[in-house]
């Protein structure tokens, strides 16, 4: 069993900048409109169906069915180890993985069989720092040859793509990052990170409030929400709740971990501070609370979360949906996380495997098959590294 890592001390918060989407730089297009106390406190068209609507079986007494209410975890295999600060994941179309280094800036292409490494390049223009550095990977389902990324640099967070050549030399295969979307908030503390692209081939992105509560509830301003793109980086102009605006939902705090069930709803991880981590459901429009509430506070106007945990037990980081769950990795309560669903709603109370067994839990992500990738971070400055770490495992679910 490893040893946990201690709660720190609440960062205080600092005198209040918001990031504007009028300063806002995308491709072709300007965008017009309108804590946990850090991680260890505590990875489709318009014409489809609107992601987080509902269809005919997806309210909690509609005819939706149940997984079982006990499940199980299996690591199948130790993939790889000797990763450092792993933190975003993206599966490509044959089956292997990127990996982003937070720390280093660097993007590893793992074999899923063999285990073995390639390193693709350093992405340029990262800065490292506290909670912030390279995070999110994401490709795009039908195109191997273009990986997005979101990191922090000198001023801000940003989301770019680039061009993935495996005919050049090893460590010399990434494009130059293209801009699609800049000026989220950056802070020592909650960057969010994740990126992800939905059923409806749209781009979507968890981000933080960088330490600063009420620009989650400033619809100006890019920190704390959930952003939803094209794959170029502009306002989709349907399914969002105003058509000229990336800003999906709002009222978040540090938004880690995205994932879709086979209704096309969207799932969320989120850090709480001191009191509630959440899973939430996410709607177009909606108002997640904070830094108004924390938790499930049942104030008209916010949007409450489905599960919520105590910090120590959990500290969410990424979110995968598999065998009609919600799988969610933490970091400071060092387990994985099972939620079984019906409808709407769990089916039965929340489920923790691995606790403890191999330390803080990153990234977890559906391994195509209906197992799960899952990686470890042992090596992200608050864990305590053990020879190996850290790790991607490989797990067979039910």
């Amino acid at each position: 069993m490893r040893r946990a890592w201690r709660r720190g001390l609440i960062v205080g918060r600092r005198s209040r900048t918001p990031a504007r989407l009028g300063g806002v730089a995308v491709v072709a297009t300007a965008l017009l409109v309108s804590g946990c106390s850090s991680d260890g406190d505590g990875d489709g068209g318009g014409d489809a169906p609107r992601p987080g609507s509902s269809g005919p079986s997806e309210s909690s007494g509609g005819t939706a069915t149940a997984p079982p209410a006990k499940g199980s975890v299996k690591v199948v295999k130790t993939v790889a180890t000797g990763l450092k600060s792993p933190w975003g994941v993206a599966r490509l179309s044959g089956g292997d993985l990127l990996i982003a280094s937070r720390d280093t800036g660097k993007i590893l292409r793992v074999d899923a069989e063999s285990g073995k490494k390639t390193e693709l390049g350093t992405v340029p223009g990262v800065s490292p720092g506290g909670e912030g550095g390279l995070l999110g990977l994401a490709v795009p389902a039908d195109d191997d040859k273009m990986v997005y990324a979101y990191f922090t640099t000198e001023s801000d967070n940003r989301i770019v793509r680039m061009l993935y050549d495996t005919k050049k030399e090893k460590g010399n295969q990434l494009g130059a990052p293209d801009v699609l979307l800049k000026g989220i908030p950056k802070g020592t503390i909650h960057n969010g990170g994740r990126i992800a692209f939905g059923p409806d081939k749209m781009l979507y992105a968890g981000t933080g409030e960088s330490g600063e509560g009420d620009l989650s509830q400033d619809k100006d301003s890019l920190g704390g929400k959930i952003l939803r793109m094209t794959p170029d980086g502009e306002p989709p102009g349907q399914g969002n709740p105003e058509r000229d605006t990336v800003v999906y939902s709002y009222g978040h705090r540090n938004v880690q971990g995205l994932g879709w069930d086979k209704e096309n709803r969207l799932w969320a991880s989120e850090f709480g501070q001191d009191t509630w981590d959440e899973l939430n459901r996410i709607e177009p429009g909606k108002n997640y609370g904070w830094p108004d509430a924390e938790g499930k506070a049942g104030e008209k106007g916010l949007t409450d979360p489905v599960e919520q945990w105590k910090p120590a037990e959990a500290s969410p980081s990424g979110l995968a949906v598999a065998k009609g769950s919600v799988w969610m990795a933490g970091l400071r309560g060092e387990r994985l996380w099972r939620i079984p669903l019906k409808g709407t709603e769990p089916s039965a109370k929340p489920q923790a495997f691995l606790e403890g067994k191999y330390g803080r839990l990153r990234s977890v992500v559906p391994d195509g098959a209906g197992g799960l990738w899952l990686v470890t971070s042992e090596t992200d400055s608050r864990g305590t590294p053990e020879k190996g770490d850290d790790r991607l495992l490989r797990l067979k679910v039910t």
